[in-house]
C-alpha cells in the first residue's frame, strides 16, 4: 500500500483499540477517529464557524475523554503568554467540531500550585476562566472548524484565528 493509505490504516487501528500506549494517535487521527453514527451526522451537517472574535482553537481529542471539557481545554499548553492573552475566546475542538467555548481570565505557569490536582508541566501554560456566555457559545459550539485551520497531518493542537 502507498504511504497515505498506510497512515490512514495506522490511525484507524489505533482508534479501534482503545488503551494502546501510543503517544500520538496516528496521522489524521485528529480528523477522523472512532465515532458513533450520531456524531458522524452532527459533524458533517454542522455549518462552518465564522470567527467574530480573536479565538484560540485547542484540539482536545484524547484528553477530553479523561476529564471535564474545561479541564482538558485549560491545562498545560506550549503557548506564548502574550499570544494567549490576545484571545477573546478559547474554543475546544474535537475531530474538527467546536465542542466548547471558554473565556480566560488569566494564563499561568502549569504548576501544581497554580493548578491543584495537576502535576507541574514545565514550560507550559494553562488558563483560569469560565464557560463563555450563552451568546458566544451559540456563535461557535456545534459548528465545524473552517478548513483553513485544519491542515491535514498538523501536529500542533493550538491554532490562532488572528494575525494570519
Amino acid at each position: 500500500m502507498d504511504g497515505k493509505t498506510a497512515f490512514e490504516v495506522e490511525a484507524a487501528l489505533i482508534d479501534a483499540y482503545p488503551g494502546l500506549t501510543n503517544i500520538v494517535g496516528g496521522v489524521g487521527g485528529n480528523d477522523y477517529g472512532a465515532m458513533h453514527a450520531k456524531e458522524i451526522i452532527r459533524r458533517y451537517r454542522a455549518e462552518t464557524a465564522v470567527f467574530r472574535h480573536k479565538t484560540l482553537l485547542i484540539n482536545v481529542n484524547r484528553s477530553a475523554t479523561e476529564t471535564s471539557l474545561y479541564e482538558a481545554t485549560r491545562f498545560a499548553w506550549k503557548i506564548s503568554r502574550s499570544k494567549a492573552k490576545k484571545a477573546q475566546v478559547i474554543l475546544a475542538t474535537r475531530q474538527g467540531l467546536i465542542v466548547g467555548a471558554f473565556i480566560a481570565h488569566d494564563w499561568l505557569e502549569a504548576t501544581a500550585a497554580n493548578f491543584p490536582g495537576h502535576e507541574a508541566v514545565p514550560g507550559r501554560l494553562g488558563f483560569v476562566g469560565q464557560e463563555a456566555p450563552a451568546d458566544i457559545r451559540k456563535l461557535y459550539v456545534g459548528k465545524r472548524v473552517p478548513d483553513e485551520y485544519r491542515k491535514h497531518g498538523a501536529a500542533n493542537p493550538i491554532k490562532y484565528t488572528w494575525g494570519r
